[in-house]
């Protein structure tokens, strides 16, 4: 059409902000946010609409409207057609036909309204979409479960309860302009897997009887007028029930789920989205009567579940005819499993033909053709998780069967070392020099691998190493934040804790923190060791408000090659400064990067709650020592009065035996434990772990210990 095209989205990777003219990273719920940056953007280019598709956003498209003076509905009229209570009350204001219904905040509260609406019911977010949360409810004894459920899916834990309306569901887009509402498409909703209402396709147009359609559109209308909504879209999804059609939920925009992108316009001809564009332009739409009379559907893929191998057969099943388009939500590595909201399924494909008949055949054949290979979590193993990581990483790591520096082809940025890459390589050759003397006249038979830290119940002493940068260094294989999540929540299941990193780009430690949130503090941020100690401290405090169980920082990036690459300052420091960061939280503060007893010393005396024995894997300085040369100097000396961790290496149960015979109270992984995320998230995390626990207890028999405290230096010694 000609126009420049401003995105707003808290994430700058999203498609949208990709092909936006202008893209600006403002999340679409931070309302005042918005506004602000509109404003802002209005003064260098004056914005001429402001709209959203398929996605709740009707409010902060409202205040944007009202602030820069462009057309659109009132403030109010977009939060009644965002939150399910408003909109209920508007309905019953206005005669619209709607389920009763009653506001749940609490569980007494639900057991309350379940009595007065009487069963079935559904409870659900009053303020989220995508099915997110909704769940049927027959009985007094489902509603806990059922509350905590719909609980878990509200931004703010404002619930509804209302009566279960049975019967058929259709879903309808309209376009308003001068307060003439024009119905642009009617569609069969196709609901399944109860308790939950998940939306496995739609078929246009719909094959109710035109009186069913008449009496269906007249009371999206109703509800349309009732929201206020006098120009712009509307969405509705209206179940047929024995009294008559109902409302379930009217949206002010079009819809989601392709049906006004794709299906529609394959199914009449009519552009819709430019149609939504010229009336938020506050001009007439263009045609909105079909010009074409043809069958489009849209289908769900959902694999059995379990974690995707491989993914084969898209480019032929793209060749058959009908097919017009098939998108792809998941990936090797992926765990899938029966959706429990719209956002859960594994792809769409989208359809269309003269008949329904042959779009029907259309779909078949393509998900015959579409294979997903899918791995049972019976049978996850090393060789699954590695084959499905080297296959993300596309060479920027070679997945080896022995990661050992020999044959990376990357360094920094990258999966390797920095220069040569002998610092990295040193790591496993000092580990090597350490040999196990094994004691076998004993009755230890199972032995127990737990061990504490900072008073958290361990499974056993690993813990994941922080490591960042999944696109500069994994060259894209993983999300960061999906990174993040798999590694702190595969720790968790095996019964650890993670440490996320901080990384080069300035904000990139808000993304650690955010899993960490997620799962109620569980982890501990490494910060970089920025010149500037209130940048620090910045993200200390912002670690206290996530929740983390410890903060600290690797003091051994003072040199950093991807810092310098981002332009970002950082240098070593002084003893006052350390104290300065250490003392500016009631938080354990831990220090990463010691390689000497001067070191470690001062740790003690700064105030330090424990170390992390570490080259940081090689990747800051060539010709440096192995982190196992150094630790039993280290452990000596100050073994005692902090606490001792190290990294750099370890790979197996024995790796981790021989740190722990030397001083070490546990031990972090790194690589190895990214390679497993990249390859099957969190439960490939946490298989890896599980393997290493079991590699240790073997070990431990090995030579005679039955707990974690009993193992001592005299069980390994050193070949030179």
């Amino acid at each position: 059409m000609g126009y420049q095209v401003i995105v707003t989205d808290y994430n700058p990777n999203t498609l949208g902000m990709k092909d936006a003219d202008i893209p600006i990273i403002m999340s679409t719920r931070d309302i005042p946010g918005s506004v602000r940056v509109a404003k802002s953007q209005n003064e260098i280019t004056p914005i001429s609409a402001v709209l959203t598709v398929g996605t709740d956003a009707s409010m902060t498209v409202a205040a944007v409207a009202n602030a820069l003076n462009l057309p659109g509905i009132k403030y109010e009229d977009a939060e009644a057609a965002t939150n399910k209570i408003k909109m209920r009350m508007r309905f019953k204001e206005h005669g619209v036909p709607s389920p009763k219904f009653l506001p749940v905040w609490s569980l007494s509260d639900a057991k309350k309204a379940g009595k007065i609406l009487k069963f079935p019911n559904v409870i659900k977010p009053s303020d989220n979409m995508g099915a997110r949360g909704v769940i049927r409810v027959d009985n007094l004894n489902q509603l806990p479960d059922a509350f905590k459920f719909a609980k878990n899916a509200s931004p703010s834990g404002e619930l509804i309860m209302e009566e279960f309306m049975d019967g058929p569901e259709l879903s309808i887009d309209a376009i308003i302009h001068k307060d003439e509402i024009t119905i642009t498409g009617i569609a069969d909703r196709i609901i399944e897997y109860p308790p939950y209402f998940i939306e496995t396709g739609h078929t246009m147009p719909s094959n109710m009887p035109w009186e069913i359609q008449d009496a269906v559109s007249e009371v999206m209308k109703q509800g349309i007028r009732a929201l206020g909504i006098d120009i712009g879209a509307a969405k509705g999804d209206i179940k047929i029930t024995k009294n008559g059609p109902m409302i379930g939920e009217l949206a002010a925009r079009l819809s989601g789920g392709f049906m006004s992108a794709y299906t529609y316009p394959l199914a009449t001809g009519v552009d819709l989205m430019k149609a939504a564009i010229e009336v938020a332009l506050g001009q007439e739409p263009g045609n909105l009567e079909p010009v074409i009379c043809m069958s489009a559907v849209e289908r769900a893929i959902i694999p059995k579940p379990g974690i995707i191998r491989k993914i084969t057969g898209l480019e032929e099943a793209l060749k058959i005819p009908g097919i017009k388009e098939i998108f792809i939500n998941v990936k090797p590595g992926d765990k899938v499993s029966y959706p429990r909201s719209n956002v859960d399924k594994a792809g769409h494909i989208i359809a269309a033909g003269k008949t329904l008949d042959q779009v029907e055949a259309s779909v078949e054949q393509c998900k015959k053709t579409l294979n997903f290979e899918i791995i049972e979590e019976s049978e996850i193993s090393m060789e699954t998780i590695l084959l499905s990581a080297k296959e993300k990483f596309k060479k920027i790591c070679y997945v080896c069967k022995n990661c050992d520096g020999k044959d990376c082809p990357t360094g920094v940025p990258g999966m390797g070392g920095i220069g040569t890459g002998e610092s990295f390589r040193r790591n496993i050759a000092s580990l090597k020099q350490y040999k196990i003397n094994t004691r076998l006249i004993h009755n230890v038979t199972e032995p127990n691998t737990e061990t504490k830290f900072m008073d958290i119940g361990l499974s056993l002493p690993v813990m994941a190493a922080p490591i960042t940068g999944t696109v500069t260094n994994m060259g894209g294989a993983i999300d960061e934040l999906d990174y993040n999540r798999a590694v702190i929540s595969g720790c968790l299941k095996s019964g650890t804790i993670a440490f996320v990193g901080d990384g080069a780009s300035p904000e990139k430690y808000k993304i650690g923190l955010q899993a960490i949130t997620e799962y109620s503090g569980k982890g501990i941020p490494i910060f970089k060791p920025r010149s500037d100690n209130s940048d620090i401290i910045k993200r200390i405090t912002a670690a206290e408000k996530a929740g983390a169980v410890a903060v600290g920082m690797d003091i051994d990036a003072v040199v950093f090659k991807t810092m310098t690459m981002k332009n970002q300052s950082v240098g070593p420091k002084s003893f006052e400064q350390l104290k300065e960061l250490i003392s500016s939280t009631k938080l354990p503060f831990i220090l990463k990067g010691i390689m000497n007893v001067r070191d470690a010393v001062a740790a003690i005396e700064a105030g330090a709650y424990g170390i992390i024995v570490s080259n940081h894997g090689g990747r800051v300085l060539d010709e440096m020592m192995g982190s196992m040369d150094v630790l039993d100097e280290i452990a000596r000396e100050v073994r005692g009065n902090l606490e001792i961790m190290i990294d750099g290496g370890f790979r197996e149960g024995v790796d981790i035996l021989k740190a722990l015979a030397l001083g070490a109270s546990a031990v972090l992984i790194g690589r190895p434990i990214a390679i497993a995320a990249v390859g099957m998230g969190a439960e490939g995390v946490s298989f890896y772990l599980n393997h290493l626990k079991k590699d240790l207890e073997k070990a431990m028999i090995l030579v005679g210990c039955n707990s974690i405290q009993e193992i001592s230096p005299d069980i390994i010694k050193k070949i030179t």
